[in-house]
Parts: C-alpha cells; structure tokens; sequence
C-alpha cells in the first residue's frame, strides 16, 4: 500500500492498548486515523461502553479504516470525523465535552504543537497525550537537518521536555512515542 510507512506496528499498537488499560481509559482522541490500526488497537482495550474518536483528512485511507474496523467488529466504538483536526479540536473544546483519557497525536507533524496544546485542553488531569515519530528516525538529533517537519518535532520535543504542565517520558517504541501525562 502507498504510504504504509506511516502506519503504526504492532508493538506500538500493544503499547498504546496496554496503555489505555493500564490508566482505565475510556474516552480516547487520535488526531490522524490513516488506515485505523491505532484506533483499532484501543478500541478493543477500551470497556464496552468506551468510545475512540478518529480524526484524519483522507476519505481514501479511511475507508479502509472502516472496513478493518467492521471486520474486528468494532465499528460501533469507532466515531470518525474528515476535515482539519485543529477545527474539529477547537469544537470539541467549545463544546466542553467530557475529558478523554487519552488523546493520540500521529498527523501532520508542522501542526503537532497545535495539537498539543489543544489536547491539554481536551484530556483530563492524570490523562495521556501520545504523540507519535517524535525521533523521526533519529533526524532530530541532526542540527544540520531543518527540513518543516524536523524543525517542528525538534521544537516541540524541547518544549514538552520543559512543559511543567505535564510529566513525560519518551518511549523508543516505533518512531518514538512521547507520553505526556496532565498533572
């Protein structure tokens, strides 16, 4: 499949279930759906009466997401939403929905500080933000690379690690995936 490099593995997908059970999450948020594996991977180590919510901005990828998702017979506890994921964060905020547990950020990587600071307005306090390929294949530790995305991971890598909002770690699962829990 075109772009299949972008797709989460396996271990990842454990991790974030192992992940959402581990904190008793029940309300999860992915900015960036793609093919749904993410998604999947939640939706069935959530509680029955949980609920994933996918936000991507391709209808072709997704609809392989619903297929997959049919098929695990998890479709009922999967919402999917197309457009902009900030639009769609910044409604949710208006909203004053109830907090997710956890919010998954793995979309396009100049927009990632936006995300986060619009997921720690969405998740609620001892809640994960995870956010994806936050080593981008070791590029971030290259000052001679500034490519947008580079330079957007590097500087939000910084920024979190001084984040006194939350407390991190970062796991060299995948691409590395930055857990930020909100004290």
């Amino acid at each position: 499949m075109p772009m299949a490099m972008m797709q989460i593995g396996p271990d990842q997908g454990a991790f974030m279930a192992r992940a959402a059970k581990l904190i008793g999450a029940k309300r999860y948020l992915e900015i960036g759906t793609f093919t749904g594996y993410s998604a999947l991977s939640v939706a069935q180590a959530v509680p029955v009466d949980g609920n994933v919510r996918g936000r991507d901005g391709s209808k072709d990828f997704t609809d392989r997401a619903r297929k997959y998702w049919k098929d695990a017979g998890m479709e009922s506890k999967i919402e999917l939403r197309l457009g902009p994921a900030v639009d769609e964060m910044d409604r949710l905020i208006a909203a004053k929905e109830t907090p997710f547990d956890i919010v998954f950020i793995d979309a396009d990587k100049p927009n990632y500080d936006l995300y986060y600071e619009r997921a720690l307005k969405l998740v609620r306090t001892g809640g994960l933000i995870a956010l994806d390929n936050m080593l981008w294949s070791g590029a971030v530790a290259d000052p001679a690379n500034n490519d947008i995305n580079t330079v957007a991971i590097r500087a939000l890598n910084k920024k979190i690690h001084a984040d006194d909002r939350v407390d991190v770690a970062l796991a060299t699962i995948g691409d590395g995936v930055m857990l930020a829990r909100k004290k």
